[in-house]
């Protein structure tokens, strides 16, 4: 989620696929092939890193070389808003949007915006892991709070949101202006987290508020800017951090630790829809049922380090090595209209004000 960047995968126009579409897929899949080929492009919107999502359309592009991909990586409500203008506006808009921001993209598909389509690999996701065929889940990534090991002593190492508390409280002066999380005005995915916080603890979710609020905590609109800030010690401490972020690059830089809260851990997911306006229809559910295929996710667990949510995919970023690790304390956000609860514009409103409120108390 790094700001305004534009990647395109330019590739030789050939006709037809590199690949032989899966066993279980219908015949007539082939059609869906040929169609996207004719199009020959395809506009996504995605809050996934462009560095993050290399690999996958890297190896899209060796599926279907005919199909030309544009890919804008900007953050969640810049996401959201850009699409629904150029949507009301008839102008040029994605194809496919892939977005963390879960209640966002659950309200394009209630508003309107998303084309229905039964993929072929919806057999083998979980059941909670489609919106009546328009919202599809492609992710199962736990959120973390990520903290320096260079500077941060053991004892002060949160295990929970009630330690992260006590931790601020306790030493007010080491932590000043070191802590870092998202400003859910402008961040969707910070917003849905917190809102998702407040579900299991109402009082809870305002007692920390006002701890980070008298941290002097420092408000981000992306993963990337926190993450970064961690690692040189700007920061010592980030909280409702995307925890697949903060894998991949803890194995990387020995800057980085990170905890999944053991009082609860939420596991978000990147949903993707399909535009009901899309120019590209095809192309975007060949982009669609690869992200969703054996080959896609073991990709997206294995080499982008996102978190497969498919029970045939292994490795350490998986559905099965989260759910063995991390057992009852995981909180799987629940796809569906009870995501949208604050986007209600007075409770969401109500929302920011106690929020805003808290911050400064």
């Amino acid at each position: 989620m790094q700001g305004k960047l534009k990647l395109s995968l330019c590739v030789a126009a050939l006709s037809g696929s590199a690949w032989a579409a899966p066993a279980h897929y219908p015949s007539s899949y082939q059609n869906l092939e040929a169609a996207a080929a004719k199009e020959g492009k395809l506009i996504i919107y995605s809050a996934t890193d462009s560095a993050v999502a290399r690999p996958l359309l890297k190896d899209f592009q060796s599926l279907y070389p005919a199909v030309k991909v544009e890919y804008h990586d900007m953050n969640t409500t810049e996401i959201y808003n850009r699409f629904i203008s150029e949507n009301a506006a008839n102008s040029a808009s994605a194809d496919l949007v892939w977005s963390s921001a879960m209640d966002l993209q659950v309200k394009l598909v209630n508003d309107g915006y998303a084309a229905s389509y039964a993929s072929p690999e919806t057999s083998n996701l979980p059941k909670w892991a489609h919106y009546q065929q328009q919202a599809y889940a492609t992710t199962y990534e736990p959120v973390a709070i990520v903290y320096n090991k260079r500077l941060l002593k053991p004892e002060e190492i949160p295990q929970t949101r009630a330690d992260l508390i006590r931790i601020l409280k306790a030493n007010p002066s080491r932590f000043k202006g070191k802590v870092t999380t998202y400003d859910i005005e402008r961040s969707g995915v910070g917003f849905n987290f917190l809102t998702q916080d407040y579900r299991y603890s109402q009082q809870g979710v305002w007692d920390l508020v006002r701890a980070l609020g008298r941290s002097g905590v420092k408000l981000q609109t992306s993963t990337g800017a926190m993450m970064e800030r961690i690692s040189s010690g700007e920061n010592l401490i980030g909280y409702n951090i995307l925890g697949s972020y903060a894998f991949a690059k803890a194995k990387k830089d020995p800057s980085i630790g990170y905890v999944y809260p053991k009082d609860y851990t939420q596991v978000a997911s990147r949903l993707a829809i399909v535009s009901k306006k899309a120019k590209h229809p095809n192309a975007a559910r060949l982009w669609l049922d690869y992200l969703l295929s054996k080959r896609g996710q073991d990709i997206l667990a294995n080499q982008a380090d996102l978190f497969s949510l498919r029970s045939d995919v292994g490795g350490a970023a998986s559905l099965s090595a989260l759910n063995q690790q991390l057992g009852s304390s995981i909180k799987p956000i629940q796809i569906g209209p009870g995501l949208l609860v604050y986007l209600d514009q007075a409770k969401r409103l109500d929302f920011m004000r106690n929020w805003q409120q808290s911050l400064k108390n």
